[in-house]
């Protein structure tokens, strides 16, 4: 896979304004709306581009706590890591799901609206999940950096 000058401009100024209509994105990047739009094609094409997603600010809508859980699982289960998986993707609140090789199998991303909260959640749903070996909390105090830029 190639991309050229022209497509990481275009890049640029699409991460930057996800919703720019394609004539100001074309303008932007220097380049005509044919060929810009071409050009977005072929990068969907190439699987650089996959859709245009929408961004929920959860806070807005109530959930005040952001916790990210990492749990080691017990492995001698043959399922372990599909049988958690699969029970982690039913519980609501949580909004990401991870898996990593090292000390750390998973990481869960979940929110909650309050403390009280995220307490009955994660005493009903999250100790509940199986095959957990070990699991440590660490609470969310601040975003530093939220970025989807890259160095084009």
């Amino acid at each position: 896979m190639s991309i050229d000058d022209t497509d990481r401009r275009i890049l640029r100024h699409l991460l930057a304004e996800p919703d720019l209509p394609t004539a100001v994105l074309a303008e932007r990047a220097g380049v005509t709306s044919g060929t810009c739009w071409r050009r977005l094609e072929r990068l969907r094409g190439l699987g650089v581009l996959r859709g245009q997603g929408m961004a929920v600010d959860w806070r807005r809508l109530g959930y005040e706590i952001e916790v990210s859980l990492r749990f080691t699982l017990d492995k001698t289960a043959p399922r372990a890591f599909d049988d958690f998986l699969e029970a982690a993707r039913k519980v609501p609140e949580v909004i990401q799901i991870q898996t990593f090789l090292g000390r750390v199998d998973v990481r869960l991303n979940m929110v909650a609206r309050n403390m009280a909260h995220y307490q009955e959640v994660y005493r009903s749903r999250i100790l509940t999940l199986p095959h957990i070996a070990d699991i440590e909390a660490l609470m969310h105090v601040a975003t530093i950096k939220d970025s989807v830029e890259l160095p084009l």
